[in-house]
């Protein structure tokens, strides 16, 4: 059991290493894609990977299974990833980053009033707002003022709980049994069909020139390949071994991840409020997952134990 808990915390902290990676992979791209071209061939590469990984076809057994997999689609493919690039041409980037970063708030409480079986506990409370002021450190650091935009700021808060939604379905898609690779791939198969109408309405060029440029290709398969097919395994089995809660709390480590990728690859400066900043957000990471962890030492339930999510 112990194995299998550290397996969901390194799969977690995999993920959202590589997650906190994809905003250099996407601001590279949005230089000569547009955001719905970026969202099809992330996706579609993704797909079509999963299947060459795991060619079984699945088999169905009710549907309201066949409904969840459609919902996953639709919230974890389609509506996150678009509403956050929306929300990008509207506000600034740092408003989009600290906002994005309450998920694991939104998560919990979905689990708490969704689920019945992720308790309400001070330390996580405690936890979240001294990560969100390391958060708001890192992502407005060098800002002298704070603007915010009530269009695109509400739209990247409506894609953090989107994505919470996700973490939801994705835990109680877990409970059915399917193969984890096929699972993503219907997910990712119904986000594709969700994605019709933006396709329809926004038109996609599908350029060769730029499909084979080295660089582009790279980026797009990163995000394609690693970001998405791989990372969406990953996430979802952090998810099913550690919980919806333990999980979405390392999304804080995402805007430091990008901090200092971003210092290697784009050459950006660190300084002492970025780096206070960081200790900020990883005590409050390791404040909030503090009480699950010593909890897990006392008797619970067969079904809580079992169950303690990009």
């Amino acid at each position: 059991m112990k194995n299998k808990q550290l397996l969901g915390h390194l799969a977690a902290m995999f993920t959202i290493f590589l997650w906190g990676s994809t905003f250099i992979s996407t601001k590279i791209l949005l230089a000569v894609f547009s955001p719905t071209e970026i969202l099809f061939l992330r996706f579609f590469i993704g797909y079509l990977a999963l299947m060459i990984i795991y060619p079984v076809t699945m088999k169905v057994r009710h549907k309201k299974h066949e409904g969840m997999f459609a919902l996953a689609g639709l919230c974890g493919v389609v509506l996150y990833y678009f509403l956050e690039n929306v929300a990008l041409t509207y506000t600034f980037a740092s408003n989009a980053g600290v906002i994005s970063s309450v998920v694991p708030f939104f998560s919990f409480l979905l689990a708490y009033f969704l689920l019945k079986d992720e308790p309400l506990h001070k330390q996580f409370f405690i936890g979240f707002f001294i990560a969100m002021t390391g958060i708001a450190l890192i992502s407005f650091n060098g800002m002298t003022t704070f603007q915010l935009n009530p269009i695109g700021d509400l739209l990247a808060l409506t894609a953090t709980i989107v994505w919470a939604f996700y973490s939801i379905l994705s835990k109680i898609i877990n409970k059915y049994g399917y193969h984890i690779i096929q699972v993503t791939r219907r997910v990712f198969f119904y986000g594709l069909l969700w994605m019709i109408p933006l396709l329809w309405h926004f038109k996609i060029n599908l350029d060769w020139e730029r499909l084979t440029n080295p660089s582009l290709a790279f980026h797009l398969l990163f995000l394609g390949l690693f970001a998405s097919a791989i990372c969406f395994l990953t996430w979802s089995f952090s998810v099913k071994t550690l919980g919806v809660v333990k999980s979405s709390v390392y999304i804080y480590g995402v805007p430091i991840i990008t901090m200092v990728i971003s210092m290697i690859v784009l050459q950006e400066r660190m300084t002492l409020l970025s780096l206070l900043g960081t200790a900020l957000t990883l005590g409050g990471l390791l404040l909030s997952d503090k009480k699950g962890a010593g909890r897990q030492k006392q008797p619970a339930p067969i079904q809580l134990q079992n169950k303690k999510a990009l």
